[in-house]
């Protein structure tokens, strides 16, 4: 079996685009996805990119990816990368095509001088934190995440 991981390029769009949504069915999130495929591919491929994705491969067939960008640690006063979303074809799972991808990320957080790489998990996706762990990951029970959205940020924005 051969692993390998790799940029991900526009003809990848509705790939991501697939594995978006079986994330979201897998997260029970199917009913949160409102992503329209010309819109995601502007912001992944476009003039000026907001984030990256690497996709999976097991002996040539893509199983997964990672969808990530930079943030910023003022602390460290170095980059970051943030995963937004891992995942890895049911079928697929168990092959270490997850921890390759993860390998992938903190090669390029090393290569690009950042300090971290971090991301969120569902705090009921205890085979997915049990795996994280396994890696080196620990969790931050001190933060608490913290969103603006939907009506609330155009309110925010005009305060």
């Amino acid at each position: 079996m051969t692993l390998s991981i790799r940029p991900a390029a526009p003809a990848d769009l509705p790939l991501i685009a697939a594995l978006i949504r079986a994330l979201a069915d897998y997260e029970k999130l199917a009913d949160e996805v409102r992503f329209d495929e010309a819109t995601l591919g502007e912001h992944l491929f476009g003039p000026h990119p907001h984030a990256e994705v690497v996709i999976g491969e097991v002996d040539g067939q893509p199983q997964g990816f990672a969808l990530f960008f930079h943030n910023f640690s003022t602390f460290e006063g170095k980059p970051g990368l943030y995963l937004e979303d891992l995942f890895v074809r049911p079928e697929a799972r168990g092959a270490g095509l997850g921890k390759a991808l993860l390998a992938h990320l903190a090669k390029l957080c090393v290569a690009r001088g950042c300090a971290r790489l971090e991301w969120s998990v569902l705090d009921w996706n205890a085979p997915a934190i049990g795996f994280y762990e396994s890696l080196g990951a620990r969790m931050m029970d001190e933060w608490t995440a913290m969103r603006v959205d939907g009506a609330a940020l155009p309110a925010l924005a005009a305060a």
